[in-house]
């Protein structure tokens, strides 16, 4: 009884320890968001700011066109969630009920595949987008973040698929009804859950993506918002750190709610498929 007391003990004191891990770097940003010039300058930093101030937000929207980032990032984000879940649900469906040699071979390709590091595919990427004339666009840029967000969106909804009892599609095909129509009318609308879980995954992907919208972007006026924040990084590498932590903290705001809203989701997505009915 007391190894298992101290077991439970030990193991919620990990617990603990791992998620002041996770959280002290967002509690930090807060923090430095709000501070003075001068308490950011301090030798002996405090966790709560002295004189809570609103100068560093101010000061970035200011200086950066941080609205206009903000609305590029949420178009691309938008149109490469929309585009890989109109394309990963028909994919999904077929991968999961016909389980072929060659839709096995496709699921383990989408797994191969998300161990690509960025640096790996971006040079093929870049010569494809300049033969069909979309660099330096948010389209070229919407088509990357498709491909690259794909393999997830059909591991997601994989799961999802397994889980609706075939029994039902079965009753829809003797009624007479074609495998399009099956797939609109009985599976879509009990996919509901996985598909908003899915796209809302997509989008917080594409918008704390960073590496492909510096390389494929170069027009200001067309850059996303993680692009626009290395723009309070001066040239010699001297960061003007109390407007860049407001910027930060504003541009990861979206994220955090939509993780809020969604984690429990994407938990449900990613066990379901291992769930025999």
């Amino acid at each position: 009884m007391r190894t298992s007391t101290g077991a439970r003990a030990g193991q919620y004191v990990a617990l603990l320890a791992y998620l002041v891990f996770l959280a002290f770097p967002l509690l930090w940003l807060i923090s430095t968001a709000f501070k003075s010039p001068r308490e950011l300058g301090s030798l002996h930093p405090t966790w709560i700011p002295r004189h809570p101030t609103l100068a560093n937000f101010r000061q970035a929207f200011d200086e950066q066109p941080l609205l206009h980032a903000a609305l590029n990032s949420l178009l691309a984000a938008f149109g490469a969630a929309l585009i890989a879940v109109v394309i990963a649900t028909p994919m999904a469906w077929v991968m999961a009920r016909r389980r072929t040699l060659l839709a096995r071979a496709v699921t383990g390709w989408v797994v191969v595949s998300q161990a690509f590091p960025f640096v790996l595919v971006i040079i093929p990427l870049f010569l494809v987008l300049k033969n069909l004339r979309l660099i330096d666009s948010l389209a070229g840029l919407v088509l990357v973040y498709v491909v690259w967000s794909l393999p997830f969106a059909l591991w997601m909804l994989v799961g999802y698929v397994r889980a609706v009892p075939p029994e039902l599609e079965e009753a829809a095909a003797v009624d007479g009804a074609g495998r399009l129509r099956t797939l609109v009318s009985v599976t879509a609308p009990l996919l509901a859950p996985g598909i908003v879980a899915t796209a809302l995954f997509a989008f917080v992907t594409a918008w704390n993506e960073f590496f492909f919208a510096l390389v494929l972007l170069k027009t200001p006026e067309k850059q996303t918002l993680p692009v626009v924040l290395t723009h309070f990084i001066g040239a010699e590498g001297v960061a003007d750190l109390g407007p860049l932590a407001a910027a930060a903290f504003l541009a990861t705001l979206p994220s955090l709610l939509v993780f809020a809203l969604i984690q429990r989701r994407i938990t449900g997505g990613m066990l379901t498929g291992a769930v025999k009915n």
